[in-house]
């Protein structure tokens, strides 16, 4: 066997794709250096006979041949297949199951297979395995085939909900962006128009210490909240207290509510001052030792459910902003040897030396916390009947809390991307670290479960980003081109059957954003699952480009008008994405962007074509938004026929964006900038409270609400 071939069989081991087509229809091979770069990325040796042995040892290693957490289905458990000590060992079991009560019973001798029960409580549990001599306990998830449905998204149900930029939201109230107090306000009055949700952006910790890192979809941490997302004025103490108001001066918060785009950097200079001065009077006033107020207690008891995973994000804040601070050093993997290792004797001594500092970054997710679980409770005593709709990102920041605290499991020196497709056709490497598969496994799936549970928490409805990431990821080593990648293959069968486990126990519904290259199959096998698909109204279109009516949508789907990466409907219409494209320079050619344009004017005229076929636009109306081809007119009208014809779909939850109730141009993200497009700090150009009293929500939600069967 060639080097080559071997690193083939390497690849087929762990699960490396030698092959894959992109979105444009070519065809890709990985080439000999991204393959050992791959196969080192898992912990491996780049030799492949190494690798090999390796792997075989890893094997062995394993008590039984199991995994730490064995996924099993609770309808069916079917058989654990054993490696045993020799060929007539007979295996001993016991199962104790999560909610009390076990089940017990022995294998046949020499029998590899071993089956637990004819049926399972769904749950957690503890197995344990005796034979000629060895012993393990490992634990047993018995899982549900699908996911959790509430009676809003049943089969006939046709509900809505609004989605917004939380950090985008202008208000009279906060201090220069949206923060969870006007989620709350944005909950009460959604309830009230008749939505079921309201559904906003990733709400992960970034990083403290340097607030110009914005994106929502690159966090340090998925399982915190950004403090920046914390209204100061509800925190205890605030309102009794007129030397900490007096931090904030009116004049300063006037001039961060000044701005067109979010100025995180004053946001933030705004709210430390007095969230830490209000953490110093929590302290005094309400953790005094031997005299803890309940306040106090319900803090302490906040820090003790967090536990380990809490204590180390708290323990990296204030890393990161001692050796961010003084040394410039915002990478972890630039920090002294000593305090890379979140386990090392140099961390736990600084850990014991800033006591308060972790302390407060502690107190901070406490708040966020809180704030997050009224805002939850607003929104459903006002009729949410879903509640909120939360998002999962699909990775993390390599230079942030997840990739320094767990640095087996997430692989810093790999990006996650996707290959070339029509919205990217250099590819695309979004500079998030993937999660090694392998890792995760010898993990027990925590770090997964982990993730779910704490974006679940105060929601009814969870998105999980690309959730084909589920699967497959498109890894990339760092330093190449995006073309560069190869698919790397996910226990995809464990993992959805988690997500169903979580989503029941949490009573958490899930969607999928499975837009992109998707895996043949994949969408057939989580309609299964009962994870309802995301679908945009510019990429349902028949074979031969035509948009498809209203009632050839799946019924088990959210469908939007776009999504963050994409433009808003006026964007969309007036072509405003394409002339940003244009400015920056990021097609590769004139003939890529001449194409861009023309399936532009056509796909115009023909959603123009599909408005008509609906009734709400009139064929004598078309000149009055497309009085040539290059000259496209918006106009409220417009948008809102395109949102009832989206309304009419038969998808259980339509989706509705706060952005074109406001008429926006602007679109949140466009995918392959960074710096050149404000990414992440748009703001509404119009204050919440007018538009939540304003005549264009009320005029939508009536529309929506008549074309939903809720008038």
């Amino acid at each position: 066997m060639s080097g080559f071939e071997a690193l083939h069989a390497i690849a087929g081991l762990v699960g490396i794709g030698i092959r894959h087509s992109d979105a444009l229809g070519n065809f890709h091979e990985p080439d000999t250096e991204t393959l050992e770069r791959l196969i080192a990325a898992f912990g491996l040796p780049s030799d492949p006979r190494r690798a090999a042995q390796a792997l075989v040892e890893a094997q062995h290693a394993r008590p039984f041949g199991l995994d730490p957490l064995e996924v099993v289905a609770a309808e069916a458990p079917g058989s654990l297949r054993l490696r045993l000590p020799s060929d007539d060992a007979r295996v001993e079991w016991r199962c104790e199951f999560e909610g009390g009560g076990h089940a017990e019973g022995q294998g046949a001798t020499g029998e590899s297979e071993l089956r637990i029960a004819d049926t399972l409580p769904t749950g957690y549990h503890r197995l344990f395995l005796a034979s000629g001599g060895t012993a393990a306990t490992i634990g047993l998830a018995a899982a549900p085939a699908a996911c959790y449905l509430p009676p809003e998204l049943q089969e006939g149900a046709r509900v809505w909900g609004l989605t917004a930029q939380l950090y985008g939201l202008r208000s009279r109230r906060n201090w220069g962006m949206g923060d969870l107090g006007d989620l709350a306000e944005l909950c009460r009055a959604a309830g009230a128009a008749g939505a079921a949700t309201v559904g906003i952006n990733p709400l992960h910790a970034l990083f403290a210490s340097e607030p110009c890192h914005v994106s929502p979809y690159s966090p340090s941490s998925r399982s915190m909240v950004d403090y920046l997302y914390i209204d100061p004025t509800a925190v205890p103490g605030f309102v009794e207290d007129d030397a900490i108001r007096a931090l904030a001066t009116p004049a300063a918060i006037a001039a961060a509510q000044a701005t067109d785009l979010v100025d995180h950097r004053a946001v933030a200079a705004l709210k430390r001052p007095v969230l830490e001065a209000l953490y110093r009077r929590f302290q005094i006033r309400q953790l005094h030792p031997g005299a803890e107020t309940p306040l106090g207690r319900v803090f302490r008891a906040f820090q003790s459910e967090g536990g380990r995973a809490l204590a180390a994000f708290a323990t990296f804040e204030a890393l990161h902003e001692h050796l961010n601070g003084e040394r410039g050093q915002f990478s972890w993997q630039n920090w002294p040897a000593q305090l890379r290792d979140p386990n090392s004797a140099a961390v736990a001594r600084f850990a014991k030396d800033h006591h308060a500092r972790i302390g407060f970054f502690e107190f901070l997710q406490w708040q966020a916390d809180h704030q997050l679980k009224m805002a939850a409770a607003a929104g459903r005593a006002a009729g949410l009947a879903l509640g909120l709709y939360r998002d999962l990102a699909v990775g993390v920041n390599p230079q942030g809390a997840e990739a320094w605290a767990d640095q087996v499991l997430v692989v810093p020196g790999m990006g996650i991307g996707a290959p070339p497709d029509p919205l990217s056709r250099l590819g695309q490497d979004w500079g998030l670290a993937p999660v090694n598969p392998l890792a995760l496994r010898r993990a027990g799936f925590q770090p997964f479960i982990a993730a779910l549970r704490a974006n679940m928490r105060h929601a009814g409805v969870l998105r999980i980003d690309h959730v084909m990431s589920l699967q497959r990821l498109y890894w990339v080593p760092r330093g190449q081109s995006a073309v560069a990648g190869a698919y790397v293959t996910y226990p995809f069968a464990e993992l959805l059957r988690l997500v169903a486990l979580e989503s029941h126990r949490q009573n958490c519904a899930v969607i999928g954003e499975d837009l992109g290259t998707v895996p043949p199959g994949f969408r057939e096998t989580m309609q299964q699952a009962n994870l309802l698909a995301y679908r945009v109204v510019a990429f349902e279109r028949h074979w031969g480009g035509g948009f498809i009516p209203p009632a050839e949508y799946p019924p088990l789907a959210a469908a939007s008008a776009a999504t963050h990466d994409l433009p808003t409907l006026k964007g969309f219409w007036l072509g405003r994405d394409i002339a940003w494209r244009q400015r920056l320079g990021l097609y590769p050619d004139g003939d890529a962007e001449t194409a861009e344009i023309n399936d532009r004017k056509r796909d115009r005229w023909q959603l123009l074509e599909a408005l008509a076929a609906e009734g709400l636009i009139a064929l004598e109306r078309f000149g009055e938004f497309l009085p040539d081809a290059d000259r496209p007119v918006y106009t409220a009208t417009l948008g809102e026929a395109i949102l009832a014809f989206l309304a009419r779909s038969r998808a259980r939850l339509m989706l509705v964006q706060l952005e074109d109730i406001a008429g926006e141009e602007e679109q949140a993200n466009l995918p392959g900038t960074s710096d050149a497009h404000p990414n992440w700090r748009r703001r509404l150009s119009a204050r919440l409270e007018d538009l939540l009293t304003g005549p264009e929500l009320r005029r939508v939600a009536a529309l929506v609400n008549r074309e939903r069967g809720h008038a």
